[in-house]
């Protein structure tokens, strides 16, 4: 509020343009692409890119197992989207959205069983009330349901109690229980972290495009100007790619030098 009294307006603008990609991790090459002004936020053009890539390349996006993305695409409508409608497995970063970083809450229907908003699983001893981390068990397409492992049975804890746990034969957890904590991939397995570190490979890309293809340094004017210049690299990335392997020379794909 002013002294007088009337209220004040704070203005936010952002200058520049983003370029939003989807790269091959495997091959470290774009397969969707799309510029925007640099206000438009990340999460809000993932489901159209990849909408759009299904219907212009339906076949390359069948291929795709995972989709992995930082958590500026942490969003549950995408989450949820990835693997109801492609089958893609998210291993997207997640926010904080607890006030409390090291709050629990109760599994539903299981009064013993707490989670974290990482995807952490405990039980508690119904002896000593110790907690312990449950053990990861995979995935169950069928009932869209996360396994849980007594880790006094999988994993060698000690808990006194085991024999009267309620918990002692493991447990499932539906998808719904939270759409953004719980997915096809568990996010507290050693796969997900291992699968997540793949992500780098966009890093790479965009790295080629900052120094490589000039485009850190750039003095571009305009946003249909700024969208062909970055399609024009990535085209030549691409066309690159293509004749490094119709040379046999799949080793130096992305190479942009060289014989």
């Amino acid at each position: 509020m002013h002294e007088d009294g009337t209220t004040w307006t704070k203005v936010v603008k952002w200058f520049g343009y983003k370029l939003h990609l989807v790269v091959d991790s495997t091959y470290e090459l774009p397969v969707a692409w799309e510029v925007t002004k640099a206000s438009v936020s990340d999460v809000t053009r993932a489901m159209p890119m990849l909408d759009h890539l299904h219907h212009r390349h339906g076949v390359l996006l069948s291929r795709a197992v995972l989709l992995t993305a930082d958590r500026g695409y942490d969003d549950t409508k995408l989450i949820a989207a990835c693997w109801d409608s492609y089958q893609i497995k998210p291993v997207i970063d997640i926010r904080n959205m607890w006030r409390d970083p090291d709050a629990t809450r109760v599994l539903p229907g299981h009064s013993t069983v707490t989670y974290n908003y990482r995807g952490d699983v405990f039980c508690q001893d119904p002896v000593t009330g110790q907690v312990h981390t449950m053990s990861n068990g995979g995935f169950e397409v069928r009932r869209q349901r996360l396994k849980k492992r007594c880790p006094a049975r999988f994993a060698g804890v000690s808990c006194r109690g085991q024999d009267t746990c309620p918990v002692v034969q493991g447990l499932r957890i539906p998808l719904q229980t939270d759409r953004r904590i719980f997915t096809p991939m568990d996010r507290a397995s050693y796969q997900w972290k291992r699968e997540y570190a793949h992500r780098t490979a966009v890093e790479r890309v965009n790295s080629r495009l900052d120094v490589s293809f000039g485009l850190e340094l750039h003095t571009i004017r305009g946003l249909k100007k700024m969208q062909l210049r970055c399609g024009l690299a990535l085209i030549v990335m691409l066309a690159m790619a293509l004749g490094r392997i119709r040379q046999r020379q799949p080793e130096r794909m992305r190479r942009l030098v060289g014989s």
